[in-house]
């Protein structure tokens, strides 16, 4: 049965079939994370997100060049161009050099996406590593008219833009609604409208983090890296451009602007966005004391928690919801997800040891039954990657194969091609394409996560944050794992 994969496209807010541009090759973007502090777990569901995204793209025989940028210069604190480098500002606080900072994050950003199972992507470029290619984009942008640079500072101009093009394409706003709920602009400020945004910023004398141009020296805008970066590895014109919900109003808005005002193109052909995390249907925030650092809910260290979580049940939580709907956590939601991730993880260890019996007279009703479970994974990512769709027709296929491996029901009953891709079917959508694992406390995949939690541990009482480093010993002892401790600190943990 040929089915067709559908997504659903943010720039024209409807369901498209996917039709790469240069089939079967794909190219894919995801905005990353910006490496001045621990990943949170709103960030960590939008990466793996799309990392099941790119897994069933890589399952369909598509080669994919998935890029994922590490943001480590450029962002500011506000999206008007407004305070501190993110990087920068951390950096002045902990007495360290911003690369520094930025080592230690995107080294912990990848430790959780390992552990989390996701995939590294083909290329993850950095902002800073690519300065050269945004000043030609200024350049670029500047020569076609819709930029102007003041006082060292270079800014994109909307309304100019606006005049023959729709700025609002993304968000599905007009541009005099974006005008009247934008603040006026002090009389300091360089800007000309009120939503232009830079493209290049002048660098203050103690900012740490500053390169040469053609306008003196400054620092790229955060909306111009991804446009450089994008252009630099997969071209004026790709596939799909993805990232977090909250990005596209103004972010990815402005990357259009920027690419369409350099190139005449909008970028991508499909914009892919995941929705938000919340607690007990309250946004996930620091000042509310309701949003989780991986380690925390791993640990069960969090307040807020009853007890900690393996990584392969936070995954498998995130995948019980379509990527663009809105997850809500709690206790109750992330135990049941794990009491359902526990049912297939079994029904995978039994299938993998599980041989047909001899073959009798074909059961028609049960035979059309599992093909059609098996044409129900691949119909629920081809709706949209509606993982919810496909973990439902795992369920009804791990009936089956638990049914066969107690014996209540004969395995001959079914052709061999028939149990075959049942076999495979399972497997493939299990392991490849949810990018689940079993669970195992003697697997290397526990002792990496105790190497990171023993870190986050050391790094607790070296700031003599001992509250926390307390939580961490009793969260591991009610798991099971014992720390032994000396005078260089924590080394070695035992299972007890």
């Amino acid at each position: 049965m040929e089915q067709k994969l559908f997504v659903y496209n943010t720039l024209t807010r409807k369901k498209e079939e996917f039709k790469p541009l240069n089939a079967p090759h794909v190219g894919m973007y995801v905005c990353g994370p910006t490496v001045y502090s621990d990943v949170h777990l709103g960030n960590c569901r939008t990466f793996i997100s799309f990392d099941l995204i790119f897994r069933y793209l890589l399952h369909l025989g598509y080669k994919v060049r998935y890029v994922r940028n590490i943001t480590d210069a450029g962002h500011l604190e506000g999206d008007a161009d407004e305070g501190e480098d993110k990087v920068s500002k951390k950096a002045k606080i902990a007495q360290l050099e911003p690369m520094e900072i930025v080592q230690k994050y995107t080294v912990d950003f990848h430790n959780v996406m390992q552990i989390f199972n996701a995939l590294p992507p083909s290329i993850e470029p950095t902002a800073t590593g690519h300065i050269i290619e945004q000043i030609e984009l200024v350049k670029d942008i500047l020569a076609q008219g819709y930029a102007y640079e003041e006082n060292g500072s270079v800014y994109f101009d909307v309304e100019k833009y606006n005049q023959t093009q729709d700025y609002g394409i993304l968000n599905g706003r007009k541009l005099e609604d974006m005008l009247n709920n934008t603040r006026t602009l002090g009389g300091q400020n360089e800007k000309h409208g009120k939503l232009d945004f830079a493209l290049w910023i002048k660098a203050k004398p103690e900012h740490l983090m500053k390169w040469p141009s053609p306008w003196g020296v400054g620092f790229p805008g955060w909306h111009l890296e991804c446009s450089a970066m994008s252009n630099k590895y997969l071209g004026q014109q790709f596939d799909i451009h993805g990232g977090g919900i909250d990005l596209m109003p103004t972010h990815h808005t402005n990357e259009i602007a920027q690419n369409v005002a350099c190139c005449g193109k909008n970028p991508a052909s499909y914009w892919l966005h995941t929705n938000m995390l919340t607690t007990n249907g309250q946004k996930m925030s620091k000042s509310l004391g309701n949003s989780f650092l991986p380690h925390e809910l791993f640990l069960g260290t969090h307040p807020l928690l009853k007890k900690g979580y393996s990584p392969m049940v936070v995954r498998f939580f995130f995948m019980q919801a379509s990527y663009r709907s809105t997850v809500d956590f709690s206790n109750e939601a992330i135990e049941a997800a794990e009491i359902f991730y526990k049912k297939l993880s079994e029904s995978a260890r039994k299938l993998a040891v599980l041989e047909q019996n001899a073959l009798v007279a074909v059961d028609a009703e049960t035979e059309t039954a599992i093909n059609e479970f098996c044409e129900d994974c691949y119909r629920g990512m081809n709706d949209n990657f509606n993982s919810p769709k496909t973990l439902e027709a795992l369920s009804n296929l791990s009936k089956w194969v638990n049914s066969f491996a107690a014996g209540t029901r004969n395995s001959g009953e079914i052709s061999a091609d028939t149990f075959a891709r049942m076999k495979k079917t399972y497997n493939d959508f299990f392991f490849d394409v949810l990018g689940l694992k079993l669970d195992d406390a003697e697997s290397g995949d526990t002792g990496q996560l105790m190497e990171l939690i023993v870190k986050l541990r050391n790094e607790a009482k070296i700031n003599k944050d001992y509250a926390t480093s307390d939580k961490i010993r009793e969260g591991l002892k009610q798991a099971g794992f014992q720390l032994n401790d000396n005078k260089q600190g924590t080394t070695d943990w035992v299972k007890i």
